[in-house]
């Protein structure tokens, strides 16, 4: 009798949003007013709209789950995270507002990933403007059946050094909930508004600020080790000027060291970063920086920005070995959801 033979690598994606088709007013739901809305425009496509604004157009595959599932076939994803599209954040608006509206998006998330199976896993989000509301929409999705959440990189300007988000994120540590950080309402100016430079530069600088605000503000320090955070397109550019940061922290402490313990390289293991980097030679800094253990892939799926075929960038660099490979894959994701080991197999 030969050797059975191993077992497939299983491929798991980490980022990747959802908008609901359809959902109800919100201006008579959630009181307030200019509520974003969706205009469909056909069985398949639809437009994000800001009061009489196209913000962007959407298609069946952001609430359809068969259509994610059919294009997971096609790109060898087993297993993806569903997380809500950050325009209905709604951090901005009275927290009684934004309570209700989380609650309306994340039953209608559940609704979208429901014919998925166990393939579609799904991540709320919460009214982060109020720590306490928060934890309690946290602890209702994680009881309806959502797995973790996703949060906006700052509220306002109260970044994740502020004591009502370290609040929350102690919380999150306390219940077990992986939670993935992603950027949002970047500045504008007429310099960002050509080439979708706020996309472009605006999104990686960002997140680069927000990794900072984490150590520097000590908040590392203070949230015990369980909790499991990951920032999304590959930590923005703070991996590339890590450096740069030892070095300030070192040489101009007076300023720069806040109120972290250590430098901020001390740092890199206690957080994940996704792989949407898109070039091999961004994925080795990424590995070489962050660590074999802390990149997880991400594919930014379905919006145009996106990797496709989800992955791909993994599978093909030259430089990561096999071991490597098989973590960014999907051991470093399982861990970062806190889950037993997945066969593809099953599926």
């Amino acid at each position: 009798m030969g050797t059975p033979a191993a077992p497939a690598t299983p491929v798991i994606d980490v980022h990747t949003h959802v908008v609901p088709k359809g959902w109800p007013d919100l201006s008579a739901a959630c009181g307030g007013s200019d509520w974003p809305w969706l205009r469909v425009d056909s069985e398949r496509e639809a437009m994000i709209m800001i009061g009489e604004s196209e913000f962007r157009p959407v298609g069946a595959e952001c609430w359809d789950a068969r259509t994610r599932l059919d294009d997971m076939a096609k790109d060898g994803v087993d297993l993806q995270v569903v997380s809500p599209t950050p325009v209905f954040f709604s951090y901005e608006r009275p927290a009684g507002q934004a309570v209700k509206m989380a609650r309306i998006f994340n039953d209608l998330t559940l609704e979208c990933v429901a014919d998925g199976g166990d393939r579609l896993i799904s991540f709320c989000q919460v009214p982060l403007q109020d720590p306490d509301a928060a934890c309690a929409e946290l602890d209702r999705c994680l009881a309806a059946g959502h797995a973790g959440v996703e949060i906006g990189n700052h509220v306002g300007d109260r970044d994740l050094d502020d004591a009502g988000v370290v609040t929350f994120l102690q919380h999150c540590a306390q219940v077990g909930a992986p939670v993935f950080v992603h950027p949002w309402d970047m500045p504008a100016s007429p310099r960002l508004d050509r080439w979708m430079a706020r996309w472009l530069t605006g999104m990686p600088a960002e997140t680069h600020l927000s990794v900072l605000a984490l150590i520097l503000g000590g908040v590392l320090d203070r949230v015990p080790e369980s909790l499991r955070l990951c920032f999304a397109h590959g930590g923005g550019s703070f991996p590339f000027w890590l450096g740069r940061a030892d070095n300030a922290w070192h040489r101009r402490g007076d300023i720069v060291r806040g109120r972290s313990e250590h430098p901020p390289s001390h740092y890199v293991n206690r957080f994940f970063v996704d792989s949407v980097v898109f070039d091999p030679a961004a994925l080795r800094l990424l590995v070489d920086v962050c660590g074999e253990g802390q990149v997880v892939l991400g594919s930014d799926y379905p919006y145009p920005l996106g990797e496709r075929p989800a992955g791909q960038v993994i599978r093909t660099a030259d430089h990561l070995t096999g071991s490597q490979r098989t973590k960014l894959l999907s051991g470093n994701a399982l861990r970062f959801l806190g889950r037993p080991l997945y066969d593809p197999s099953h599926k």
